[in-house]
């Protein structure tokens, strides 16, 4: 495999539309692009949808309308947590099982647009480990997201720019481009919405050099947002604390610092 997307999804079904719509036309389109001959080679490009213990019947539609997809170079695989274990959970089982040397997550609700995952990738040059949708990058934007979002996520990249690096602006975005190294190398714990972040954070400070892809965040259309607000800011929090406490020589290393899960 030459790339691997890892699509977590949990009560989506409302989505499946989408993805047949939006989605797999650009993973149709890298798949050629990939090719070494004029026929994209099998394999070029894995999709790995991982169910996080959905309710909704997500699965079953997915398994329905993409699993006996027979597109040259896409290979399409399912994954599935019962019960519902969490989003970083969720990334940690899609990349357990991801076979290409560069991994994509983006989201399953297009939040940020599909057709953007070429561009992101393009960004993945050489120096470069991982590639991070930034929307509060001066280049990028919010549209008709709610308010309470923002605080979370704007307040926390804040934050973590302040602790470990003022020249990425967003922290806290699914949408982002690795090389298969970063994920190999660096562990994380957290089961939440602190999965991702936590990825990267650790990722900086070992050494590993992340670039932004300056992106617009949009208002999910269909169903409804998971995240659980105040235990997602409490998670953030209790990590910005270990990685002060970790800098004032206070803490072991961010490599020994645990999570809990959160």
């Amino acid at each position: 495999m030459n790339l691997t997307i890892v699509i977590p999804c949990y009560n989506e079904v409302d989505n499946v539309d989408k993805l047949e719509q939006e989605f797999f036309p650009v993973v149709a389109q890298l798949a050629a692009g990939m090719a070494p001959t004029d026929d994209a080679s099998p394999g070029a490009v894995e999709v790995i949808f991982v169910d996080d213990g959905s309710t909704d019947g997500t699965l079953a539609a997915l398994q329905q309308r993409f699993g006996a997809l027979k597109a040259p170079g896409i290979v399409v695989r399912f994954e599935q947590h019962m019960p519902n274990r969490g989003l970083g959970a969720a990334l940690r089982t899609g990349f357990a099982a991801a076979t290409g040397e560069l991994v994509v997550t983006t989201d399953s609700d297009g939040t940020y647009r599909f057709v953007e995952i070429p561009a992101l990738l393009s960004r993945l040059t050489s120096g470069v480990d991982i590639v991070t949708a930034s929307p509060y990058h001066p280049d990028g934007g919010v549209e008709n997201v709610p308010g309470y979002r923002l605080v979370l996520s704007r307040g926390s990249s804040l934050m973590y720019r302040v602790l470990v690096d003022r020249h990425i602006h967003t922290y806290t975005a699914l949408f982002r481009a690795y090389r298969m190294e970063v994920i190999k190398s660096v562990p994380f714990e957290a089961d939440g919405f602190l999965g991702g972040t936590e990825l990267m954070v650790k990722a900086m400070l070992q050494g590993y050099h992340v670039a932004e892809y300056p992106a617009v965040l949009y208002s999910r259309v269909n169903g409804a947002s998971k995240a659980k607000i105040v235990r997602t800011i409490k998670a953030h929090v209790r990590f910005q604390t270990k990685i002060l406490l970790a800098r004032l020589g206070l803490q072991p290393a961010m490599g020994q610092i645990q999570t809990s899960g959160d």
